[in-house]
């Protein structure tokens, strides 16, 4: 079933989804499957494997600074996908989707990197330096393995624009919900409701929030007005300060009626 059949299925039981986002090998891998269980066994739909780059540009502070910890520990790409093979056969559940920069994939080889990715059983690839004029054969080959590539919404993309990168993407579309970086909160203002109506009315495909999203009550606000919560800074923030442990009750009271 492809992802957006998948997403829309979850949606008829749920208010809203859950995608949660974590750095492999930050602060371990064995950390990461803690997690990611803990997630898995709460609710979450979709989560995110970031593999890690030297400079996320779309990443705040907290999540560099996962990404070069990770990093100088020693993760390698190929320990990614041997853990993302893991995770997928141990959770059938969750929707996985490897998220990183191109030039991890332009290193490791285009069409070497989505095919993998396809064949340990991710649903797709979520690339945010990518823009769709320069990514043509990425989203082809995507599209051929039966990946979704996301495509971003921002609050500065007109409509037309937004119309022009949901139809060459799948799946879902990230949809930023501010300017800046991960990890900065998000209010609900009048200016963020307008947007995410021109979102809904530019594509069909499942509309998933991100950048600022930290609280039951931030994912109650995009009831209504999008499909997928997604949280990222927050997640991290936690593990850090509480360890792994204090994931489940986290996740579950996002979700809460």
């Amino acid at each position: 079933m492809k992802l957006h059949d998948e997403l829309r299925n979850r949606r008829k039981k749920k208010n809203i989804l859950l995608m949660t986002h974590l750095v492999l090998g930050y602060p371990s891998l064995e950390t990461n499957r803690e997690v990611i269980r803990q997630m898995a066994e709460n609710g979450v739909d979709c989560i995110e494997l970031q593999i890690p780059f030297s400079e996320p540009m779309a990443d705040g502070p907290v999540i560099l600074k996962a990404n070069q910890d990770a990093l100088a520990s020693g993760i390698k790409v190929e320990d990614c996908f041997t853990f993302a093979t893991e995770m997928v056969a141990a959770f059938p559940q969750v929707n996985f989707l490897f998220m990183t920069y191109y030039n991890i994939v332009f290193r490791y080889g285009e069409q070497d990197f989505l095919t993998r990715t396809a064949e340990i059983g991710m649903k797709g690839t979520i690339i945010p330096d990518l823009p769709p004029e320069e990514g043509e054969s990425f989203l082809a080959a995507s599209k051929g393995l039966g990946l979704a590539p996301i495509s971003f919404f921002t609050p500065t993309s007109t409509d037309e624009r937004m119309r022009e990168v949901a139809a060459v993407g799948d799946g879902f579309v990230y949809v930023v919900a501010r300017r800046g970086v991960t990890g900065e909160h998000t209010e609900m203002d009048t200016g963020l409701v307008d947007y995410l109506a021109r979102c809904r009315a530019a594509t069909d495909l499942p509309l998933a929030v991100g950048f600022g999203i930290a609280s039951r009550t931030d994912v109650a606000m995009l009831e209504g007005k999008a499909d997928m919560a997604v949280i990222g800074t927050a997640t991290i923030r936690l593990v850090n300060e509480q360890g792994a442990a204090a994931v489940g009750g986290f996740i579950a009271d996002l979700l809460r009626d």
